[in-house]
């Protein structure tokens, strides 16, 4: 390279030869024209952030099953693309070091806690939701001498969170009464 292209190449003498307001070639350095978003190549999913009762949209990327950004969803009507600082940091919440993959357990009657892994967590879980539902379960119920057909537990009941949509509390919904429960609300109307 000569002297003149080093000259020439400086960004100064761009701006002044090239673009003199500085809106376009000129003000890039080699470095900066190299430079490719995070999201480039990545899916996109939407979703709703899961903190609090508002339901502002997200737009989650992803590549190769990790997510890469979470940003607010221009599209949502509720948020319009905006966030709060949580709902901006919950990148954090699905990619931290300090996630947890497993929970603590502690036998009736134990004095220790013990890992157990969410597979057998969950196991554990249905395995206890179908004997509280076979043990509370009624297949007719008496009023005034008549007997009625209920098909229903009361052996477990149902309590929403505010965080969850609308779309989320109707399969919970669908799932507890599937299951012969009865008692499903949600602290949204409590």
């Amino acid at each position: 390279m000569t002297v003149r292209d080093k000259l020439l190449s400086a960004p100064l003498v761009r701006q002044f030869t090239v673009d003199r307001k500085g809106l376009g070639r000129a003000a890039q350095s080699k470095q900066s024209r190299e430079l490719a978003p995070r999201i480039r190549g990545a899916e996109m999913t939407q979703s709703v952030c899961p903190y609090c009762a508002v339901g502002c949209g997200q737009r989650v990327y992803h590549r190769d099953g990790k997510v890469i950004q979470i940003e607010g969803d221009p599209d949502s009507p509720i948020s319009r693309g905006r966030l709060c600082p949580k709902g901006s940091a919950s990148e954090q919440l699905v990619n931290s070091s300090m996630r947890e993959y497993k929970l603590k357990y502690r036998r009736p009657y134990a004095t220790e806690w013990e890992d157990l892994s969410l597979d057998e967590a969950m196991d554990m879980l249905a395995d206890r939701v179908i004997a509280a539902r076979e043990k509370g379960w009624e297949d007719e119920a008496e009023v005034d001498g008549e007997r009625f057909r209920v098909n229903r537990t009361m052996g477990f009941a149902h309590l929403g969170g505010a965080t969850l949509d609308n779309e989320e509390n109707y399969l919970i919904k669908k799932l507890f009464t599937a299951l012969g429960a009865i008692q499903i609300e949600n602290q949204a109307r409590i």
